[in-house]
């Protein structure tokens, strides 16, 4: 249902949860104010058993086209007024780099480290599975894939055969996955190479179901680090990405997501010449349009962004947005990774209508040593995605963690609508 203006009170439809039910009831006991009705559909949403279109419907006195949440007239109207009035690139999230990655066992990190200390440092965290982190409210995830059309490429890591291993160093049912042609999912192939998702399905499909369970959650993006890099001694060989590659893995994402369910680079683009320009227009969708939906993102070197966009003038078809200058025409997206170095290109790229994603720490330094001052950067950059190793502490290192005030989900952009939110939460 479309929202409108001091919107008058309309016959609901039966609805199909039970919050509507619950509300439809309410609503047809006896006389209430209007105001009553708004809060006690605020109050059904708040617990997430009311759908938006729902709540639009109780709103029979909010004022959807008022300046900020605090105008729109009281706590539920707040609400609906942050759905119909932000929009995807004016809202800030937190997520985690490497989302998929396990901690390496001690035997395995022990031999790393006797070989290069610094390097098997910056290797040392771990994160829960995918769906714990979107229940912690994560709302941009990670993913490295590496290309095996053939399948079986990586069942033997020379890291795990040096500890012993004459088997494949997983569970059956994950090794039985590393044995079927599709893209897998690993940091690196030879010794960082354990995963909560051995393929890009399976990890694709965990998120896909967790979407479904929860639609009204604020919009996930999923970045993807296309792998091909050279490996240790008795690995073998990465193969190179190359066009047909991104097409397969572009077949990958639209295997597990129906088009309703994604937000592409052509949703946004629409009538407009290029991405850049609709990027700028402020062409993205509301936050209300844009709930429940997943955004992919390759985050990779110019060449190979250049073999996804191939002769196309921006990503016209493709099914991921891609890290690109800003003055590009397929500019939607860019990674700024030093949100220090980088902030006053992050805040003028924010401010240009793209989105961005930064880093709140890196290698484990800033956990090791409690050091807030890149997380600090990170949020107050306006980049919409801020990823983290530690949205909760390691108790190894310290108290360091990445997390809102109040332990918020998504949170008004600090750039873009600092003042917009009027302390109502979005998720």
């Amino acid at each position: 249902m479309p929202h409108t203006n001091n919107m008058r009170a309309q016959t609901l439809s039966p609805p199909a949860n039970i919050g509507g039910e619950i509300f439809a009831r309410f609503f047809r006991s006896t006389r209430h104010s209007r105001r009553s009705i708004a809060r006690f559909a605020g109050a059904l949403l708040a617990i997430g058993t009311l759908s938006s279109p729902c709540l639009a419907a109780a709103k029979t006195d909010c004022n959807l086209s008022a300046t900020s949440a605090a105008q729109a007239g009281g706590s539920a109207c707040a609400r609906a007024w942050i759905d119909a009035n932000l929009r995807l690139n004016d809202i800030q999230v937190i997520g985690t780099h490497n989302s998929y990655k396990q901690r390496m066992p001690s035997e395995e990190f022990a031999a790393h480290h006797a070989l290069d200390a610094h390097g098997a440092d910056t290797l040392d965290y771990g994160h829960r599975p995918l769906n714990e982190q979107l229940d912690a409210g994560m709302r941009e995830l990670e993913l490295d894939v590496w290309d095996d059309p053939q399948g079986g490429r990586w069942l033997h890591p020379p890291g795990a055969l040096r500890q012993g291993f004459a088997s494949p160093p997983w569970p059956p049912a994950q090794a039985a996955q590393m044995a079927k042609p599709g893209f897998k999912v690993m940091h690196l192939a030879d010794i960082d190479f354990r995963s909560t998702c051995m393929t890009f399905v399976a990890c694709l499909s965990i998120i896909r179901d967790w979407s479904t369970a929860h639609p009204r959650h604020a919009p996930i993006t999923i970045l993807i680090n296309a792998k091909d890099g050279k490996l240790g001694p008795g690995s073998v060989a990465a193969l190179k990405f190359d066009e047909a590659a991104f097409d397969r893995l572009d077949a990958e994402i639209r295997s597990v997501f129906k088009s309703a369910q994604l937000i592409t680079p052509e949703d946004i683009q629409g009538k407009f010449p290029t991405l850049r320009d609709a990027a700028r227009a402020g062409h993205w969708p509301t936050l209300g349009q844009a709930r429940g939906r997943i955004l992919f993102a390759l985050d990779e070197s110019d060449d190979k962004i250049a073999l996804y966009r191939g002769a196309r003038k921006s990503l016209e078809g493709r099914a991921m947005f891609a890290t690109i200058k800003e003055d590009s025409p397929a500019a939607g997206y860019i990674t700024l990774n030093d949100p220090i170095t980088d902030q006053g290109r992050i805040r003028t790229a924010v401010s240009a209508g793209l989105l961005v994603r930064t880093r709140a720490d890196a290698d484990t330094f800033e956990a090791r040593r409690n050091d807030t001052a890149r997380r600090e950067a990170a949020f107050a950059s306006g980049a919409q995605f801020v990823s983290t190793d530690y949205f909760e502490p390691d108790p190894r290192f310290g108290p360091y963690r990445v997390r809102f005030d109040g332990g918020a989900i998504a949170r008004c952009n600090p750039v873009r609508a600092a003042a917009k939110c009027a302390g109502v939460p979005i998720e």
